[in-house]
């Protein structure tokens, strides 16, 4: 898309351009304040530390002899994807890991954000491609060509407007971002405190009152323990292998497609690297393809299935990441299948265990289980899949306390999918390119911004 604006090389209106060190710090084990940024924390504008390296403060000086990476500086992959572009927001004692440049903006002339959003937009987007470097196995951006990207620069009065305006699509998808965060961790607190904890079994056992919960629901859990295959579990509960609490579990390949696409239908695709981006509200990188109604018929998606990853792992990320589909996921999804060669469908007995279970996978993947069902091949960590279901025990509460677990949880997850993450981000989407370019003027953006949020 042409620029209504000027073009000007990125470097005339820098205070910095800076490469990273070129290799590999050595990062410590435990958490320091001393935070490393790599390519996998650089995404659609913004920087994201939940999983990060940490280094001790020796290296930390070491890495910023060149330059301490500041707030309002833009960051930019090179290498491992290309082209990503993350906004440094708030002063924090991180550094730059390999493949990435840094860039500070001469905020007499450029607004940092709108260098960011100018990254992010098309043009910008063409230009990084058309620099990769050649001769080399790994797409890359020369170092060298960092400088030479030329942006569009509006008056600086007006690139301030349109940074505001994008800003604030952002920071209502960042919020909501938040708050699924949040109401996932509350969802799998509750699970955790009842089946695994037994928080209020144990209360109970003490002569307390559970905490958090109203007389109905403390009722239904029992004052004492008994012993079991697993330990001590309440009384009156039981152990059960997870595979008996299925209905059933789809497994094979989709074998050959040569049906006609005619008599096919569109379905979305879930792969176990598509559960991240559904997870994250990115509904729309999930792919689609026509599937024939004969093999769609086991393998369409309902409400309160479970999908999870059975192959892809590596030696540091074991397969078993899990999705629990709703109406919510299905309706931003559209019609929705797994390709069983990467995924396993489980579908449970009721609707009260599958949001269990759901629980129950998320659980032992977070902490670290899933390695004791995994099998090396040829470099890649897969699941197996019926040793799981016959050795995974879950421990089994009466229907009423599964029932009232359902009743309390499952809003909180219903809230997670309801969200217009995806909306946002087609929105903003949508209104960049133009924005940066000067096509659309901002009365015109903002009137769809209003339209959208109404």
């Amino acid at each position: 898309m042409q620029s209504e604006w000027p073009l000007v090389p990125v470097a005339d209106c820098c205070d910095l351009i800076v490469d990273c060190v070129n290799k590999t710090a050595p990062v410590v084990d435990l958490q320091t304040p001393y935070k490393m940024i790599r390519t996998t924390n650089v995404r659609r504008g913004f920087i994201d530390l939940t999983d990060c390296k940490f280094v001790d403060e020796s290296t930390f000086r070491t890495w910023t002899r060149r330059a301490a990476v500041l707030d309002g500086d833009v960051v930019l992959t090179r290498e491992a994807p290309i082209g990503e572009v993350g906004l440094v927001r708030g002063n924090q004692t991180i550094f730059l890991g390999q493949r990435l440049m840094q860039y500070r903006a001469n905020k007499s002339v450029l607004d940092p954000r709108f260098l960011c959003y100018s990254f992010l937009s098309p043009q910008l987007q063409h230009q990084f491609g058309a620099h990769e470097g050649s001769g080399s196995v790994v797409s890359h951006i020369r170092v060298g060509d960092c400088s030479k990207f030329k942006i569009p620069l509006p008056p600086l009065s007006k690139q301030r407007e349109i940074a505001n305006l994008l800003g604030s699509i952002d920071e209502r998808w960042l919020l909501f971002r938040q708050t699924n965060a949040t109401l996932e961790s509350i969802a799998q607190a509750v699970f955790k405190s009842w089946f695994i904890d037994f928080d209020p079994v144990r209360a109970k056992a003490e002569g307390r009152e559970p905490e958090g919960m109203d007389a109905d629901t403390a009722a239904l859990f029992p004052a004492e323990f008994e012993e079991s295959a697993l330990g001590l579990i309440p009384k009156g509960w039981t152990a059960k292998p997870f595979g008996s609490l299925l209905a059933h579990a789809i497994g094979g390949d989709w074998g050959s497609e040569a049906e006609s696409v005619d008599c096919s239908l569109p379905a979305t695709v879930i792969r176990g690297t598509d559960i991240p981006d559904i997870c994250a509200g990115r509904y729309q990188a999930v792919p689609r393809r026509f599937v024939s109604p004969r093999k769609a018929a086991k393998r369409l998606l309902h409400d309160g299935d479970l999908v999870i990853e059975v192959s892809g792992g590596s030696k540091t990320q074991p397969t078993g990441r899990s999705l629990y589909v709703t109406r919510d996921l299905l309706a931003k999804l559209g019609a929705a299948a797994v390709p069983t060669s990467f995924c396993r469908l489980f579908r449970a007995k009721d609707s009260h265990t599958a949001l269990v279970l759901a629980r129950h996978l998320a659980q032992i993947y977070q902490a670290g289980k899933m390695w004791n069902y995994q099998v090396q091949s040829t470099g890649l960590a897969n699941f197996q899949t019926q040793h799981f279901l016959d050795s995974e025990m879950v421990v089994t509460a009466p229907p009423a306390i599964f029932e009232r677990f359902f009743e309390l949880v499952r809003p909180l997850i219903d809230r997670v999918y309801a969200a217009p993450i995806a909306e946002l981000e087609a929105l903003r989407d949508s209104l960049l390119p133009r924005l940066i370019s000067g096509k659309l003027r901002l009365p015109e953006a903002q009137a769809q911004l209003e339209r959208a949020l109404a």
